[in-house]
């Protein structure tokens, strides 16, 4: 579970019109994900707090391993139902389902290279189950959880907004995680304009903080190893692509956020602009805050699935016209990316050894 004091500050976020979810039934799918256990602590702890009667429905892969993960949760009774499934084959949902949080995709950048095909379709097909689900349940909304990699390639210093093109090359097969991210938020304002489904899209930067996996194998999952390894930091590229960052529960803010107050058929992007950096300039930050040093061993990138130099600088203008904002009176002290590690490594990320001994961290870019 995420720490209490973040469940607190959603649960009294003021920006949060909680009134609407009262005695209201919510699919979450990707559940036992980062973002998706996000989403379940804070919703169950504003049940309890607020006294909303609402029910958690999760979908999940493997409901014994779910019952581990959730097992606070089940043994003190909270309204938590797992659903064991698939998004491409929903099991049999009885009753109503009144809001639908769409986070299930494949994550592992390697998989969307050596599995592309089968990247597609959890995100493709899956999101189309799941629309003729709302559909059918007339939901009041749905969030469609969608990736700054829609934008493609913007260029160094210009600052994203919603409305610029999403340019991708179709004859990447990397392209397969961004492209069908692409289909899928046509899929929710094509079911808004023609069925009247209130889906909204949601474009989240690289979001992390307390519940990271110790298989996470993205970069400030690596970072965040050799911080707790004592070892100096390895960076297999040169570090260039920028981009900000956004910690786990202002993430889940930002989507209750779009769920109830957003426009369907619109997308919104989610960062905390404030930490805007490159790769290096983070590896450099978290290096001179621990004690430790940078080296960079540049090697073939294309073999882990990585994306070209990125610069990716989004603007989050719409997402704060509807109240929304990254660590407001949340109490974080000093520079909010250095928070972010730290909650991140306190809540217990572990280092992963290899056969040979080498870290995960060996593909850090």
């Amino acid at each position: 579970m995420i720490p209490e004091k973040d469940c607190k500050y959603i649960c009294n976020a003021n920006f949060l019109p909680w009134e609407k979810l009262r005695e209201k039934t919510i699919l979450i799918t990707g559940a036992t994900g980062l973002i998706g256990q996000t989403l379940t602590d804070v919703l169950l702890y504003a049940n309890e707090e607020k006294k909303l009667g609402l029910i958690v429905l999760a979908l999940v892969l493997d409901e014994a391993q779910a019952r581990q993960q959730f097992l606070e949760h089940l043994t003190l009774g909270r309204p938590l139902r797992l659903l064991e499934g698939t998004v491409e084959e929903l099991p049999d949902i009885e009753g109503p389902v009144d809001y639908v949080l769409h986070g299930a995709a494949e994550t592992d950048s390697e998989a969307f290279v050596r599995k592309p095909v089968e990247t597609v379709k959890i995100s493709v097909l899956g999101t189309l189950q799941l629309m003729e689900l709302a559909r059918r349940k007339r939901s009041d909304g749905f969030v469609f959880l969608s990736s700054m990699e829609v934008y493609g390639y913007p260029q160094r210093g210009h600052k994203v907004v919603e409305t610029d093109a999403c340019v991708q090359r179709p004859e990447e097969v990397r392209g397969s995680y961004p492209i069908s991210k692409l289909q899928c938020e046509n899929l929710c304002c094509a079911y808004a304009s023609e069925y009247g489904v209130p889906a909204k899209i949601i474009r989240l930067t690289q979001t992390f903080g307390p519940g990271v996996s110790e298989e996470d194998t993205r970069i400030f999952a690596e970072f965040g190893r050799y911080v707790q390894d004592r070892r100096d930091i390895v960076l297999r590229t040169k570090g260039e692509t920028e981009r900000s960052y956004l910690y786990t529960v202002d993430a889940a803010g930002a989507i209750l956020t779009v769920l109830l107050k957003g426009t369907p058929g619109q997308a919104y992007n989610a960062a905390d602009e404030r930490t805007y950096c490159s790769v290096a300039e983070m590896a450099r930050k978290l290096a001179d805050a621990n004690g430790i040093g940078v080296r960079f061993e540049p090697e073939d990138e294309q073999k882990y699935g990585y994306r070209d130099r990125l610069y990716m600088d989004l603007d989050t203008s719409r997402l704060r016209e509807l109240g929304w904002s990254a660590g407001s009176c949340r109490g974080e002290d000093g520079d909010p990316l250095l928070y972010m590690y730290a909650r991140m490594t306190e809540s217990g990320l572990q280092s992963r050894e290899h056969s040979d001994g080498s870290s995960h961290a060996r593909k850090a870019r």
